[in-house]
């Protein structure tokens, strides 16, 4: 066999291989390993844990159930004791969101005070165990002050700002009266955002969410008695009411999020396509060594 022969079958077999690799990176992504083959109805569980902070993945499972079409309602799994204000409100807006396109329920296990309150709030409905404590309507800002502590060791603070509030908050330096002020002027104006997203959710009149946002917590079962969820029942009962409201005939499918199994595969393709991207660009010196 000549040598232009051997060239040209080279060059054949490599675009092959290309070619081949681009087509199973590019059908992998529209046959996700979530969403597999199958046709049967599925309600999407997705997990809110732990203190609330940063929610990023979390929204990103609800975007994807939210999307899927064979995912006819989402159920959020509520335990959490609560955490910062701003991721809280993000998941409450986004459940609010999806649930006038598809059914959410809130399904509460241990605990939904506070932020994970607030989350559960945009679902359509909140199933709570009888023992589950929820509530907790209100916002906290404290710090630490530690002037006396500082004078006993010595040990002094130099602080130069723009202006007498920017260092509020500093553990240096005592608390003014003005600092008082400014704090519960947030404090008051985060509360008051609480208590409309509790009063639009839950569908309740806003005086009475005030009276019953002092920060205390209540049972599953005060709960419900006071307006605060729709009805007791464990996580099996908020899939099956989850089906209801999307009105499925058949026991649906339960499907999670999971993303860390799959975690090694999506580096292997994003690898794989790097790699292939890179010959590409060096197939004509490739090819010119071929020939000379």
């Amino acid at each position: 066999m000549n040598k232009p022969n051997q060239i040209n079958r080279w060059v054949w077999i490599s675009l092959a291989i290309i070619f081949g690799l681009f087509f199973l990176i590019q059908i992998s992504s529209y046959f996700t390993p979530e969403e597999g083959f199958s046709t049967k109805e599925k309600i999407g569980i997705v997990k809110l844990e732990g203190p609330i902070f940063n929610v990023e993945d979390l929204l990103k499972d609800l975007n994807r159930f939210a999307e899927r079409t064979d995912i006819k309602a989402i159920v959020l799994r509520v335990n959490s004791p609560g955490g910062a204000v701003a991721p809280s409100q993000e998941v409450y807006e986004k459940v609010k969101s999806i649930s006038q396109e598809k059914p959410v329920v809130s399904s509460v296990g241990s605990i939904a005070a506070s932020g994970g309150f607030y989350a559960a709030a945009g679902s359509n409905k909140i199933v709570a165990n009888r023992g589950s404590i929820l509530g907790s309507i209100g916002v906290i800002v404290e710090y630490p002050v530690a002037v006396e502590l500082l004078d006993k060791i010595g040990l002094k603070f130099e602080t130069v700002t723009s202006g007498a509030a920017k260092d509020i908050g500093s553990p240096t330096r005592e608390v003014t009266e003005q600092d008082r002020e400014a704090l519960e002027s947030v404090v008051n104006n985060l509360h008051q955002q609480f208590v409309d997203a509790v009063s639009s959710g839950r569908s309740l009149e806003r005086d009475f969410v005030l009276s019953l946002a002092d920060g205390r917590v209540f049972t599953g079962e005060q709960s419900y008695e006071l307006g605060l969820v729709d009805t007791l029942g464990t996580l099996d009962d908020a899939v099956l009411l989850a089906g209801q409201l999307a009105n499925l005939e058949e026991k649906p499918e339960r499907i999670y999020p999971e993303k860390k199994r799959y975690r090694l595969l999506d580096y292997f393709f994003n690898e794989l396509e790097e790699r292939a991207y890179g010959f590409i660009q060096t197939l004509p010196l490739f090819l010119w060594k071929l020939e000379n």
